[in-house]
């Protein structure tokens, strides 16, 4: 899954993208209100953290944007101000949530979780394909009584095509969703981590779950 995180200070972006990629979600960044803006309305994420206090646009103007645009990604909104009237503002602007700075990556990866088990988001904390099952919090990969080790990119990759089991998922998706905005959509990434995750799961025996649409993507 992917996340948008929309944040002005260095050490907070530093600190955020390594505990939220080490928690296996893709993160791009924006360092001021107008990037973040263009950023949020151009792409599809699962989530966006959006600070309040930007250069270039406040966190309300940004937030005003990305709604007007008719996007329904959830939003948390980061801010040291503990006022109840921005709180109010910003929650009645189409936030989601609203946590003050300072604050803890626990109580923010707990929150992250509850936003995403909102309606059409994560539905379920264990997700199945026939005896193929995934575990979103505990990050673990099993088919029938057999654990499987996948590296970061190929359990995120996985989770991507059982939450949308049987549709087909193009590589711009993939790219979207998996890999941050820095990856190079012509190489052939996707293609060794399919590779590798078809070695992985199609077990001795089992059936081979993960199928090419030719000149459309993937689905399982």
């Amino acid at each position: 899954m992917k996340i948008l995180l929309v944040e002005d200070d260095e050490s907070i972006v530093r600190v955020l993208k390594n505990g939220l990629e080490t928690e296996l979600f893709a993160v791009d960044v924006a360092t001021d209100g107008e990037e973040g803006s263009s950023m949020g309305r151009a792409n599809d994420y699962d989530l966006i953290i959006l600070d309040v206090s930007l250069p270039k646009k406040n966190g309300h103007e940004v937030l005003a944007d990305i709604r007007a645009k008719g996007k329904t990604v959830p939003v948390l909104v980061l801010s040291i101000e503990s006022e109840t009237d921005l709180k109010v503002k910003m929650l009645d602007g189409g936030a989601d949530d609203y946590l003050n700075k300072p604050f803890s990556f626990k109580e923010l990866m707990a929150r992250i979780r509850a936003l995403l088990r909102r309606p059409n988001k994560i539905e379920a904390e264990v997700l199945a394909v026939g005896d193929l099952k995934l575990n979103t919090k505990t990050h673990t990969v099993t088919r029938g009584d057999k654990g499987i080790h996948l590296t970061r990119k190929e359990f995120m990759l996985l989770g991507l095509l059982m939450h949308n089991q049987g549709d087909v998922i193009s590589r711009g998706m993939i790219n979207e969703h998996v890999w941050d905005n820095e990856a190079d959509p012509f190489s052939k990434t996707i293609e060794s981590h399919i590779l590798s995750l078809r070695r992985k799961i199609n077990l001795n025996g089992k059936n081979k779950l993960i199928e090419t649409v030719s000149g459309r993507g993937y689905k399982i």
